[in-house]
């Protein structure tokens, strides 16, 4: 990625963050809210620092397709995704999970309230999640079959034949040889699933077609598989200073992944792969699909 491009890619990042961490504080009760420790866990979790990929992903999507819906009517579907987004992070961490003590540089919620308090902080923003996107009041402007249709897309995304299968999966492979096959359906339903979903989502509550909501679904499908490979690969060999976490818990655990089943060099490449696959799905997008094309080169060459 060219300096002018980076530089443009990470204006636009910070203004979709902000605006996301803006509309998350009006969605989120207030942490003296009764009872209090139930919101200061969640908070404590959903404004740790995080890219905000997923929401991005959801209002970029939108603004890349022709429709009629508003900016205001996306914004709760984006935070709906990092809700659950945070909740799988939440639940990861738990020592029955991958029991790590830091996410994002600071301790994780079981560090901090206890398992039995970040369990339900995890279930309460998942189930949240449905309530912010069922409220009809904050999405007028989307026909009720879209809505219906973005809903069922986030619940199956994260759902058994999504995250939480591909978490079974992971959690089931650890210590085994392993194979492509086993090492592809984790990470398509463990991470893949919810960034297609999150592509989905926008193209869907903006009013997309068939042709504009299959090129998205399809890179969202490549990248979302480009950014677990870079995520394993930063595990591998990335700065746990930068990362906000250790680095090596994969191969200590006995994780399946891209470089402990092909090797560094091969999964590299498979990611950059990706990335152009992701690139070609939207070769036909005009030049409003500029920040997923940035954001694809990103993901490749990201170091946290």
């Amino acid at each position: 990625m060219t300096a002018r491009a980076a530089t443009a890619l990470e204006t636009y990042l910070f203004e979709k963050k902000r605006l996301i961490d803006e509309a998350l504080e009006r969605c989120l009760p207030d942490e003296r809210t009764y009872p209090p420790v139930i919101f200061q866990a969640c908070r404590h979790s959903l404004f740790a620092g995080g890219k905000r990929l997923r929401p991005i992903l959801c209002l970029a999507a939108a603004e890349a397709t022709e429709g009629n819906a508003e900016a205001s009517s996306l914004l709760p579907a984006a935070c709906a995704l990092e809700l659950i987004h945070t909740y799988s992070l939440i639940h990861d961490d738990l020592p029955a999970m991958d029991n790590d003590d830091y996410r994002r540089g600071r301790p994780t919620s079981h560090r901090v309230f206890g398992e039995d308090i970040a369990i339900l902080a995890g279930d309460a923003l998942l189930t949240e999640a449905f309530h912010l996107m069922a409220r009809r009041e904050l999405m007028r402007d989307v026909p009720p079959e879209r809505l219906l249709e973005a809903i069922r897309t986030v619940a199956e995304a994260a759902g058994y034949l999504g995250m939480v299968g591909g978490q079974v999966a992971d959690i089931k492979a650890e210590g085994t040889a392993g194979d492509l096959e086993t090492l592809l359906y984790i990470h398509t339903r463990k991470t893949a699933s919810l960034i297609r979903a999150s592509l989905r989502v926008g193209a869907l509550l903006r009013g997309a077609g068939p042709d504009g909501l299959s090129a998205l679904s399809t890179y969202g499908d490549h990248i979302g598989l480009a950014f677990q490979i870079a995520d394993d690969i930063l595990n591998v060999e990335g700065d746990s200073a930068l990362l906000g976490k250790k680095t090596g818990s994969d191969a200590c655990r006995g994780k399946l992944t891209y470089p402990g089943l092909l090797g560094l060099e091969a999964a590299r490449l498979r990611a950059s792969e990706l990335v152009e696959l992701a690139l070609a799905a939207i070769e036909n997008l005009d030049d409003r699909a500029d920040p997923l094309r940035m954001i694809a080169r990103y993901i490749k060459e990201r170091k946290t």
